[in-house]
């Protein structure tokens, strides 16, 4: 390695070390105990006996990796039943299964839109999603975080003829576990034509009458030209999917997605846990009020306590500590209590919103609240930088 690039390696480590945002991999053992509260597990399937045997069957049918690219032979009739099982869900025409959520959000945003196309995106989209647009070549405009009012604004202003406007949102967002109004969102694209791409990936599974996310609960699925969802959180499974009105775009994207066409495919064995996944998620419609209720009550009384914690009934409970350094103490201290939650730091949350990422279960019991809430007191006692 040049003398110059360990320099800038090292300058560039020894700067987020300063600053409290240095990253680093740490193994979990199976045999860990701990409440899992940082995982996005949140319908507890990734360990349903039912969907671990139709991984295991799959996995003694097929083996245990697809060995192929999906354009060779790593397509399967497991991909293609999943891939009915999800426009059936959905009610959409076309679907596309995809190695990872990063991949299908990037290679999405970077293949439709192109140079002279304007996207319009909510400031705190993922960042797989921020990937495909920088790489398409389009315009980028960033509206503020849920402000329908600005975005309306721009499309006014901004979309003019010619070119194709793209509006890019979430249901739920990953950080702040908030989300915008669908409704709204479908009657704005009534009167400023757009084509709206929403990623699902953390409302699936919390969300809708048979648990299909946002966009089914409030009957707009309709209105979004491509849906992003995940098999790696909701269904306990690995990789994501991409739902499309006009089927057209799933035969674009198998032609020109170098994300898709040329890397080995998603084990069948995902396919078949995430296919059985969906099942058990209809099966779960009628618990689905509890669960959000829970969430709410959960935020008042942390709230309550003193925590920052905004109001909400999704499964993700941002609790906002400001300071890095604050944040991973009191994470550590929760650990040692037995209790797994995301510390979440910049550059992946703006600076000085450092924060605990809790992440509900629908498991979750009433003493197993009261533990969490115990176990943030104690935190809070515990480290002298909190005021």
């Amino acid at each position: 390695m040049t003398s110059l690039l360990e320099n800038r390696i090292h300058s560039a480590l020894e700067e987020r070390r300063t600053a409290g945002t240095l990253r680093a991999l740490s193994p979990r053992s199976a045999d860990d105990d701990s409440l899992n509260l940082a995982d996005n597990d949140t319908l507890d399937l990734a360990r349903d006996p039912s969907v671990i045997e139709a991984a295991c069957a799959a996995n003694r049918r097929w083996g245990c990796s697809s060995s192929a690219s999906p354009l060779i032979t790593g397509y399967t009739d497991a991909h293609n039943a999943l891939e009915r099982t999800l426009c059936e869900w959905h009610g959409a025409p076309s679907c596309l299964v995809w190695n990872s959520g990063f991949t299908a959000n990037q290679a999405v945003l970077g293949r439709l839109p192109a140079k002279g196309d304007l996207v319009l995106a909510d400031r705190l989209i993922h960042n797989s999603m921020i990937s495909g647009i920088l790489g398409s070549g389009a315009r980028l405009r960033r509206f503020r975080h849920n402000d329908l009012s600005g975005l309306e604004a721009l499309l006014k202003n901004e979309a003019s003829g010619g070119r194709s406007v793209f509006v890019v949102t979430e249901t739920v967002y990953s950080m702040d576990g908030d989300y915008p109004d669908p409704a709204r969102m479908a009657a704005l694209k009534k009167r400023n034509p757009f084509f709206w791409v929403v990623d699902e990936a953390h409302a699936t599974g919390w969300f809708g009458k048979t648990g299909a996310g946002l966009l089914e609960e409030s009957g707009t699925s309709s209105h979004a030209d491509v849906i992003v969802g995940t098999l790696g959180k909701a269904l306990g499974s690995q990789g994501a999917y991409t739902l499309f009105r006009n089927e057209r775009i799933r035969d674009y994207l198998i032609n020109v997605a170098g994300e898709f066409i040329y890397s080995t495919y998603l084990p069948p064995a995902c396919a078949a846990a995430a296919s059985t996944a969906v099942e058990r998620c209809r099966e779960l419609a009628a618990s689905r009020h509890e669960w959000r209720t829970a969430s709410s009550m959960f935020r008042r009384q942390l709230a309550a306590d003193g925590w920052n914690v905004p109001d909400g009934d999704s499964p993700i409970v941002p609790v906002l500590a400001g300071d890095p350094g604050r944040t991973m103490s009191i994470a550590a201290s929760l650990a040692r209590s037995g209790i797994l939650v995301g510390a979440v730091r910049p550059p992946t949350v703006p600076p000085d919103t450092s924060r605990l990422r809790i992440s509900l279960k629908r498991s979750l019991s009433d003493p197993d609240y009261a533990r969490i809430r115990a176990a943030l007191a104690r935190a809070s006692e515990s480290d002298s930088r909190i005021q």
